[in-house]
């Protein structure tokens, strides 16, 4: 009986201890997967003017994109005959605007106040050239971020002036005719003549006969005050008298040759000279990597004040103060980026070629045409851009008649008339 018992009791202990291991060792239940919150985006609209840069902006973007994560950056390139500005009035007007769009100050600036950001608290203003701050402030405030510090004048081709044995470079407007009659004779253009677009008569060109009167402040404030006009300025026909040299000796059909057919046959080797900025080095350097070029000044006469570029800030990053206060800030901090970090400042020299209106931004690997606008300016030979202080508006009517000019609907003295017309309309503007 007893044994009968034990084996009992044995059994009892081997089911217990059985059940007892069963429970340890039970499978357990799969825990469910945590659901990927995905990463809620603000996306910052940026309006580009810089159609040579349009690719390593984007690229610059993608940068800031993996640093920040919780920004998306929608870039739209504009610029030529696209940029305008009644587009993104329109936008802005409607409550779409950009978030970061361009201004380029001054008269400009006072017209836009309504839609531009108080930016005077902002880190990057210390270490600016404080000239290149003055047109955009006003109101004791501070409203735009440089873009960068250009030059513009002829550019030339080094290479192509050696084959037409041209040895030394033309600084005056006989000088500029021989060599232009020297290249022809080798059986190369020398100009490329791209005037499709307003901007490169109404505003480069036409510059050059404001930034050469004794004082262009004071110029254009006598044509606001009636004291002064263009009609019967040497300065200006002078200049008209550069534009039929262009003409006379520049590739054919320049009202239908756009921007990007201009820099092409320059960069190709179809012509010898071009009128630009050293803006298009990115540009020269995708189309012909390494061309040997140079700057040469757009001589109006043979005054010995011919030999100077003109060096200026064109255009300032702005912030619109109609969007949200989110977006305000990380638009802000952005530009602060753009012109602080390693990989911003790494762009701005190297891949877009700029020449930094900042102190802390060395500058390397800017190219010839950058180069030369640095000895131009370290030189002090350098003129004005005085388009920021024109009247709104006046620039394109500049252009427009200019186009008119050189379709021959136009004589010399009703150019002028028009360019009179046009200041005197355009002057009642004015603030």
């Amino acid at each position: 009986m007893k044994r009968i018992l034990r084996l009992h009791m044995v059994c009892l202990t081997i089911l217990s201890l059985s059940l007892s291991a069963c429970g340890t060792t039970s499978v357990k239940e799969p825990k469910p997967k945590e659901a990927k919150n995905p990463i809620h985006k603000l996306t910052l609209h940026i309006r580009n003017p810089k159609v040579e840069i349009s690719k390593q902006f984007e690229q610059m973007a993608a940068v800031y994109e993996k640093e920040n994560p919780k920004i998306e950056i929608k870039i739209q390139t504009v610029g030529g005959a696209a940029d305008d500005l009644s587009d993104l009035m329109a936008q802005i007007s409607s409550g779409n605007g950009p978030d970061i769009f361009t201004n380029t100050g001054y008269q400009n600036a006072i017209l836009w106040k309504n839609y531009l950001e108080d930016l005077s608290d902002q880190p990057w203003i210390k270490y600016a050239y404080p000239a290149a701050l003055k047109p955009m402030y006003f109101n004791r405030k501070i409203y735009g971020m440089p873009l960068n510090l250009e030059g513009y004048g002829f550019i030339y081709n080094k290479d192509l002036f050696k084959k037409a044995g041209i040895i030394s470079v033309p600084k005056t407007l006989t000088e500029l005719i021989a060599v232009a009659k020297q290249l022809q004779k080798a059986g190369i253009t020398p100009f490329a003549t791209g005037y499709y677009e307003e901007w490169k008569l109404g505003v480069h060109l036409l510059n050059i006969a404001f930034a050469r009167q004794e004082e262009p402040p004071a110029f254009i404030a006598a044509l606001n005050n009636g004291t002064e006009k263009i009609t019967n300025n040497q300065t200006f026909k002078d200049t008209i008298h550069l534009l039929d040299i262009t003409l006379k000796y520049g590739s054919t059909n320049p009202l239908s040759t756009d921007y990007n057919m201009e820099v092409n046959l320059f960069a190709t080797g179809k012509a010898a000279m071009i009128q630009q900025g050293n803006w298009v080095q990115p540009m020269l350097d995708q189309i012909s990597p390494n061309m040997n070029i140079g700057f040469l000044p757009m001589s109006i006469n043979d005054d010995s004040k011919n030999d100077a570029l003109v060096v200026s800030v064109p255009n300032y990053w702005v912030v619109n103060k109609q969007t949200t206060p989110e977006k305000k800030r990380e638009a802000k901090k952005f530009l602060n980026w753009m012109v602080s970090s390693k990989q911003g400042k790494s762009f701005m020299t190297n891949e877009f070629k700029f020449i930094p209106a900042f102190k802390n931004i060395k500058v390397d690997h800017i190219g010839p045409l950058a180069r030369d606008v640095i000895a131009y300016y370290q030189a002090g030979k350098i003129l004005d851009s005085n388009w920021p202080d024109f009247p709104v508006g006046v620039r394109e009517e500049f252009g427009l008649a200019m186009q008119m000019y050189v379709r021959k609907q136009l004589t010399r003295e009703q150019l002028l008339e028009e360019f009179q017309k046009s200041w005197d309309k355009a002057k009642s503007t004015l603030k």
